[in-house]
């Protein structure tokens, strides 16, 4: 019989430790010689990423041990940071953004470029293999004292070290070139601010020169109103490439003389975002078929019949990250689905298996480390509908403990989670951090906003100068309808999210009513002091809010209106704010200016920094930390008890 407790006090077997514990994903995956590589991350070792490799024998080694730390600052985002050259390792190091050889054989490391003058002035990342030994990258150079001072080039590594080699520097923003198979030419991605790469970008080609170097460059797709993200050459010459001039990122084949070859017109997205450089969505699998990514599941492209069809064996995988590569006549990759947090996995196409990748020595299979499933909540698919009449994609993850129940008459408090786009989105999968709520009895729901990538251009650009707009109102329809359904409790609703998300979380509790509490995560918060007028952020996203909030100087009163710094005194209730104290880009500046103003106001709210955090919590005692500060909060603010986890200090 179910022991009867108020929602949110349940007894749960899912600690804040065991979420950390999961927080060490595989990324960055690709396949060598047979064997599949990736990075993997380490909360438990300061949230490092190693580099390991799994043999055919089904041993697992790793490549990169303490203290390096293959990750990268490209775009501030990173981009491709390892990559094999005969028998070495040749990665990019966090600490100081300089690129390393490590023999495999011996272990030595050795840098094979120079220390810059200003700590990690100079960054590497997407790594790619030129002609010999040479490796092919993004460099960039900051030129002044502003976090959007930068300068990028193409340039020529070799892992014998010696001064780079500058081969190109077409666009502003780059992908690293990738060198055709007979040697002759390179092809990368370009684009200009105020463009993003999911808004429009170029893919150039540039035939080598006797020497090494590369001729001018030519574009053969892409432009205005067209996003490429992700090329690679086929054998013949030509190319693939993912572009959506028709509104969704279809498989193309491009000539070089500019032909342009839709493989399989559907309205379905094959492609995604690019905010991280050197993401893989689609994979050749040969005769004329390719492994794709439809809005994150696996299928198979056959340019015979011109179809997409979803992998049947893979169907319990729902969310495949754009990292994957052809591996013993199927694909091997990064998946995760409602019973299956994120792990490697091979797809057999032909015998139509789905099978993981075999652990480190000594630790179970991903699935028999879960929690006991009666814990887990099954993730359900939904779309909401605004007042307008918009859809809003959603995933409810509902209140589940086999061992309790809540009060007959209480509803349970529930969390919109809105997740760190404004391109991004959520998948209905296993997610062990909203877990650690479900299993006590508060209900998440996970909200696709318009502006999200998986559903075309059109849902996408929804929010187009309308950002703390329509984002606001689709998460407001989507909590006011499970109020209406009987499913929420209306008093208890709080909003979560970091990045943009965050200030999608601070913006609805500045002008909406909604919600009683809101947890705010390295957000943004003063729009016009965060783009490039006021230079508080990065330069990838410098002139981001040109297209989201819309062009300066004219725009400049919406930037005002629209930023909850504004705004502080009309908040609806308590907030969290939570911070890495090393974010570039969303700078600690904001929250402390949002906190600052909120003194004396009697209006309760709590900020915690952390020391070697960036944009995101890598650390397992970061992750802890801010679980356990969450949970104090809601219990503090819905009035219910967090037994096992120590009370946070609320000011006022």
């Amino acid at each position: 019989m179910s022991k009867i407790m108020p929602y949110g006090s349940w007894d749960s077997p899912i600690s804040a430790a065991d979420v950390a514990t999961a927080g060490g994903s595989a990324q960055w995956l690709d396949v060598i010689d047979g064997e599949v590589w990736w990075a993997e991350g380490r909360p438990d070792e300061g949230g490092r990423l190693a580099v390991v490799r799994a043999s055919a024998e089904g041993r697992v080694e790793e490549l990169l041990p303490q203290p390096w730390n293959a990750r990268n600052r490209l775009h501030e985002y990173g981009g491709v940071p390892w990559i094999a050259v005969g028998g070495s390792l040749v990665f990019t190091h966090w600490d100081d953004q300089r690129v390393y050889v490590r023999d495999l054989d011996t272990g030595q490391v050795t840098p094979i470029t120079g220390e810059p003058e200003s700590p990690q002035g100079v960054r590497y990342g997407d790594l790619r293999h030129g002609p010999g030994d040479q490796v092919w990258a993004v460099r960039e150079s900051s030129i002044g004292v502003r976090r959007a001072d930068v300068r990028r080039d193409l340039v020529s590594l070799s892992p014998f070290g010696g001064e780079p080699r500058v081969l190109a520097a077409s666009h502003h923003f780059m992908t690293a070139p990738q060198l055709s198979p007979d040697g002759t030419h390179a092809a990368w991605l370009g684009w200009e601010h105020p463009s993003m790469p999911w808004d429009e970008t170029e893919l150039c080609v540039a035939e080598l020169t006797g020497d090494g170097g590369f001729g001018p460059h030519r574009v053969l797709a892409g432009g205005p109103g067209v996003s490429v993200c992700q090329v690679q050459w086929e054998a013949g010459g030509t190319l693939l490439a993912l572009l959506d001039p028709d509104g969704w990122w279809n498989l193309h084949r491009i000539g070089l003389d500019g032909t342009v070859t839709n493989l399989a017109p559907v309205t379905e997205e094959l492609g995604g975002a690019m905010w991280r450089v050197g993401a893989r969505w689609f994979s050749p699998l040969g005769d004329g078929k390719h492994a794709v990514l439809n809005s994150g599941r696996l299928a198979v492209l056959d340019e015979a019949t011109a179809t997409v069809t979803a992998v049947p064996s893979a169907s319990h995988l729902t969310a495949w990250s754009p990292t994957m590569a052809s591996y013993r006549g199927g694909i091997v990759g990064i998946a995760a689905g409602p019973r299956q947090e994120g792990a490697v996995m091979y797809a057999d196409i032909a015998t139509g298996t789905t099978t993981e990748i075999t652990p480190r020595e000594g630790e179970p299979p991903s699935a028999k480390a879960l929690p006991p499933l009666d814990y887990l909540p099954e993730p359900q698919e939904r779309v909401f509908t605004t007042k307008d009449g918009e859809p809003v994609p959603a995933y409810l993850y509902p209140p589940t403990n086999p061992e309790h129940a809540g009060p007959d008459g209480e509803l349970p408090p529930y969390l919109v989670h809105v997740h760190g786009g404004p391109t991004g989105r959520n998948f209905p999968v296993l997610d062990l951090d909203f877990s650690f709520f479900t299993s006590r009895g508060i209900g998440v729901v996970a909200v696709n906003y318009g502006g999200s990538t998986g559903y075309g251009r059109r849902f996408r650009e929804r929010l187009r100068e309308q950002w703390g707009v329509v984002d606001v109102t689709d998460c407001v329809a989507v909590a006011e309808a499970l109020v209406a359904e009987g499913i929420a409790d209306p008093a208890r609703l709080a909003i979560r999210g970091g990045s943009a998300g965050g200030y999608t979380s601070a913006a609805s509790m500045t002008t909406v009513r909604t919600y009683r509490a809101g947890t705010v995560k390295y957000p943004i918060l003063d729009l016009y002091r965060w783009t490039g007028s006021g230079g508080e952020t990065h330069d990838f996203e410098s002139r981001y809010l040109d297209g989201l909030v819309g062009p300066l100087p004219e725009a400049e009163q919406r930037y005002r209106e629209r930023s909850p710094m504004n705004h502080a005194g009309t908040l609806a209730g308590p907030v969290l704010f939570l911070q890495g104290l090393e974010d570039e880009i969303c700078p600690p500046e904001q929250a402390d200016r949002f906190v600052a103003g909120l003194r004396g106001k009697d209006i309760p709210h709590a900020y915690l920094t952390f020391d070697g955090e960036q944009h995101g919590f890598r650390k397992a005692e970061t992750i802890v930390a801010v679980l356990e500060a969450e949970l104090s909060f809601y219990g503090q603010v819905f009035g219910f008890d967090t037994p096992g986890v120590a009370a946070l200090d609320l000011q006022r």
